[in-house]
């Protein structure tokens, strides 16, 4: 499988400040760029675990008697490291968002460069699609998938407008979905406005901020002291469940404090956000919004 370079590669495995025999998890294995990293910096005795929900993916399986590949959602790190007999583990790295190689194959629907069927999975096992969000949300939900993750300020008069328009015909297609809302795709910020549509879409679809939050709460239980947690987001509302959560271990509101106005955390910040420089960001165009934190378990 075609698979872009991975971003912030360096960092982002720098981050997991490796033991040569730790045992590590990459969430998000994709192409296998970071995972590659990993191994290459573990001893005959380390370990790496990878999860990819995405089929595809699996084509890419290292072939490294230390590494073990798990398809499934990340989601359930706890559920599936237990399977392996692993209560506890030395640090833990997630590339989020959608694999450069998602967007490139036309028929999954998440790229508007491309007309495909109303899909946008990221594992074909889920049965909702993007299909079923447009076509049977109610008027109320699509406002709520378009406010709450596309922070559209128009998501009403966009949610009115699909319903209306299914009422003559279904919408089967990212086209037929374009043409319906063409009048509120201004050339000048029509791509913007279109990635945001998708973007509201697809986080629906694969409930990825619910994901990431069961994830982030999994990676406090599974991570040892001293374990790093290295996480690169693409968008506001990724990173800002990821900043909230390192700092104080929750997703809003504050910690509680004590008498004398202390509340304990659960995560060390290392460093500052780390952003790609320039030019790997001419090599890698979805580099381009990737941040990077890194936290390590007290």
């Amino acid at each position: 499988m075609e698979y872009h370079n991975p971003v912030l590669l360096q960092a982002s495995v720098d981050g997991l400040n490796i033991k040569p025999d730790g045992v590590y998890v990459d969430v998000t294995f994709g192409g296998g760029g970071h995972s590659k990293e990993i191994l290459s910096r573990l001893g005959p005795s380390g370990r790496l675990f990878a999860f990819d929900q995405d089929e595809d993916a699996l084509a890419n399986a290292l072939p490294d008697e230390r590494f073990t590949l798990i398809n499934e959602n990340f989601r359930f790190i706890k559920r599936f490291l237990r399977f392996y007999g692993l209560k506890s583990v030395d640090g833990i790295l997630a590339d989020l968002g959608v694999s450069s190689h998602q967007f490139d194959v036309a028929e999954r629907g998440f790229s508007t460069r491309f007309d495909a069927g109303l899909d946008m999975r990221m594992s074909q096992k889920n049965d909702l699609n993007a299909y079923r969000v447009v076509n049977e949300y109610d008027e109320a939900d699509l406002k709520r998938v378009f406010l709450d993750y596309g922070e559209l300020k128009n998501a009403a008069v966009l949610a009115r407008t699909i319903v209306e328009a299914r009422e003559v015909q279904p919408i089967k297609t990212t086209d037929e979905l374009k043409e319906v809302l063409a009048k509120y795709l201004p050339e000048r910020v029509r791509n913007k406005i279109l990635a945001q549509i998708y973007q509201a879409i697809r986080i629906e679809v694969n409930q990825e901020m619910d994901v990431l939050k069961e994830f982030l709460e999994q990676s406090l239980e599974v991570l040892k002291s001293g374990g790093r947690l290295s996480v690169i987001s693409y968008h506001s509302l990724e990173d800002r469940l990821v900043k909230r959560f390192v700092k104080n271990g929750m997703f809003e509101g504050e910690p509680e404090r004590d008498f004398f106005g202390n509340f304990s955390v659960p995560f060390k910040i290392i460093g500052k956000l780390i952003v790609p420089d320039k030019e790997e960001i001419k090599l890698n165009n979805r580099a381009r919004s990737a941040k990077l934190r890194i936290a390590e378990k007290i």
